[in-house]
Protein backbone atom coordinates (compact mmCIF):
# COMPACT_ATOMS: atom_id res chain seq x y z
CA UNK A 1 0.00 0.00 0.00
CA UNK A 2 1.32 3.42 -0.91
CA UNK A 3 0.54 6.86 0.46
CA UNK A 4 -0.01 8.35 -3.02
CA UNK A 5 -3.64 8.62 -4.06
CA UNK A 6 -4.53 7.76 -7.65
CA UNK A 7 -5.34 10.69 -9.93
CA UNK A 8 -9.09 11.38 -9.96
CA UNK A 9 -10.52 11.06 -13.47
CA UNK A 10 -14.08 10.91 -14.78
CA UNK A 11 -13.69 7.16 -15.32
CA UNK A 12 -12.22 6.58 -11.87
CA UNK A 13 -15.08 8.58 -10.31
CA UNK A 14 -17.58 6.34 -12.13
CA UNK A 15 -15.76 3.24 -10.86
CA UNK A 16 -15.73 4.49 -7.26
CA UNK A 17 -19.43 5.35 -7.56
CA UNK A 18 -20.18 1.79 -8.77
CA UNK A 19 -18.02 0.30 -5.99
CA UNK A 20 -20.22 2.19 -3.53
CA UNK A 21 -22.94 -0.40 -4.17
CA UNK A 22 -20.95 -2.79 -2.03
CA UNK A 23 -19.77 -6.34 -2.28
CA UNK A 24 -16.72 -8.05 -3.73
CA UNK A 25 -16.78 -8.39 -7.52
CA UNK A 26 -14.23 -9.07 -10.23
CA UNK A 27 -12.98 -6.32 -12.54
CA UNK A 28 -15.07 -7.90 -15.31
CA UNK A 29 -18.18 -7.79 -13.10
CA UNK A 30 -17.53 -4.14 -12.15
CA UNK A 31 -17.05 -3.39 -15.86
CA UNK A 32 -20.42 -5.03 -16.59
CA UNK A 33 -22.06 -2.89 -13.88
CA UNK A 34 -20.56 0.26 -15.37
CA UNK A 35 -21.61 -0.66 -18.92
CA UNK A 36 -25.13 -1.44 -17.69
CA UNK A 37 -25.18 2.06 -16.17
CA UNK A 38 -24.26 3.49 -19.57
CA UNK A 39 -20.64 4.34 -18.81
CA UNK A 40 -18.35 4.25 -21.83
CA UNK A 41 -15.32 2.76 -20.12
CA UNK A 42 -12.95 0.05 -21.26
CA UNK A 43 -12.19 -3.11 -19.32
CA UNK A 44 -8.47 -2.28 -19.26
CA UNK A 45 -9.28 1.08 -17.65
CA UNK A 46 -11.36 -0.67 -15.00
CA UNK A 47 -8.51 -3.11 -14.26
CA UNK A 48 -5.94 -0.31 -13.99
CA UNK A 49 -8.16 1.84 -11.80
CA UNK A 50 -9.04 -1.02 -9.45
CA UNK A 51 -5.39 -1.98 -9.14
CA UNK A 52 -4.37 1.62 -8.36
CA UNK A 53 -7.20 2.00 -5.84
CA UNK A 54 -6.18 -1.27 -4.16
CA UNK A 55 -2.55 -0.13 -3.96
CA UNK A 56 -3.60 3.15 -2.36
CA UNK A 57 -5.76 1.32 0.22
CA UNK A 58 -9.07 2.71 -1.03
CA UNK A 59 -10.22 -0.69 -2.29
CA UNK A 60 -9.99 -4.14 -0.72
CA UNK A 61 -8.73 -6.86 -3.06
CA UNK A 62 -9.02 -10.58 -2.33
CA UNK A 63 -7.98 -13.53 -4.47
CA UNK A 64 -10.37 -16.45 -4.91
CA UNK A 65 -9.38 -20.12 -4.96
CA UNK A 66 -9.42 -19.96 -8.77
CA UNK A 67 -6.96 -17.03 -8.75
CA UNK A 68 -9.48 -14.35 -9.68
CA UNK A 69 -9.11 -11.02 -7.85
CA UNK A 70 -12.26 -9.49 -6.38
CA UNK A 71 -12.53 -5.83 -5.38
CA UNK A 72 -14.64 -3.90 -2.88
CA UNK A 73 -14.63 -0.28 -1.76
CA UNK A 74 -13.18 0.23 1.72
CA UNK A 75 -15.32 2.05 4.22
CA UNK A 76 -14.22 5.63 4.92
CA UNK A 77 -11.69 5.73 7.73
CA UNK A 78 -11.40 1.95 7.81
CA UNK A 79 -8.28 0.67 9.56
CA UNK A 80 -6.31 -2.44 8.66
CA UNK A 81 -8.62 -5.43 8.72
CA UNK A 82 -9.04 -8.94 7.41
CA UNK A 83 -11.84 -10.76 5.63
CA UNK A 84 -14.01 -13.81 6.13
CA UNK A 85 -15.36 -14.60 2.64
CA UNK A 86 -17.91 -17.15 1.42
CA UNK A 87 -16.42 -19.34 -1.31
CA UNK A 88 -19.89 -20.00 -2.74
CA UNK A 89 -21.54 -16.56 -3.04
CA UNK A 90 -18.66 -14.15 -2.40
CA UNK A 91 -20.26 -12.46 0.62
CA UNK A 92 -17.62 -11.05 2.94
CA UNK A 93 -17.31 -9.83 6.48
CA UNK A 94 -14.53 -7.70 7.93
CA UNK A 95 -12.97 -9.40 10.93
CA UNK A 96 -10.63 -8.06 13.58
CA UNK A 97 -7.90 -10.46 14.70
CA UNK A 98 -5.88 -8.56 17.35
CA UNK A 99 -4.05 -11.70 18.51
CA UNK A 100 -2.84 -12.25 14.95
CA UNK A 101 -1.54 -8.69 14.73
CA UNK A 102 0.42 -9.17 17.97
CA UNK A 103 1.73 -12.56 16.79
CA UNK A 104 2.86 -11.17 13.41
CA UNK A 105 4.67 -8.27 15.09
CA UNK A 106 6.36 -10.64 17.53
CA UNK A 107 7.51 -13.08 14.84
CA UNK A 108 8.84 -10.24 12.72
CA UNK A 109 10.77 -8.77 15.65
CA UNK A 110 12.25 -12.20 16.51
CA UNK A 111 13.69 -12.35 13.01
CA UNK A 112 14.82 -8.73 12.89
CA UNK A 113 12.09 -7.48 10.55
CA UNK A 114 10.14 -4.25 10.81
CA UNK A 115 7.42 -2.42 8.84
CA UNK A 116 5.55 -5.68 8.37
CA UNK A 117 2.62 -5.85 5.96
CA UNK A 118 0.33 -8.82 5.60
CA UNK A 119 -2.99 -9.99 4.28
CA UNK A 120 -5.23 -12.49 6.01
CA UNK A 121 -8.30 -13.89 4.32
CA UNK A 122 -10.39 -16.66 5.79
CA UNK A 123 -12.73 -18.49 3.46
CA UNK A 124 -15.63 -20.76 4.19
CA UNK A 125 -19.28 -21.19 3.30
CA UNK A 126 -21.77 -18.72 4.80
CA UNK A 127 -24.83 -19.93 6.67
CA UNK A 128 -27.21 -19.13 3.80
CA UNK A 129 -25.12 -21.04 1.22
CA UNK A 130 -24.64 -23.97 3.60
CA UNK A 131 -28.41 -24.10 4.16
CA UNK A 132 -28.99 -24.04 0.37
CA UNK A 133 -26.45 -26.83 -0.12
CA UNK A 134 -23.83 -24.76 -1.93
Amino acid sequence: MTDAKPRQTKQRAAIVDALGRGGFRSAQDWHDVLRHDGAAIGLATVYRALQALAESGDVDAVVTDSGETLYRLCEAGEVHHHHLRCRACGAAEDVDIPTFEAWATSVAAQHGYSRIEHTVELTGVCHQCATEGA
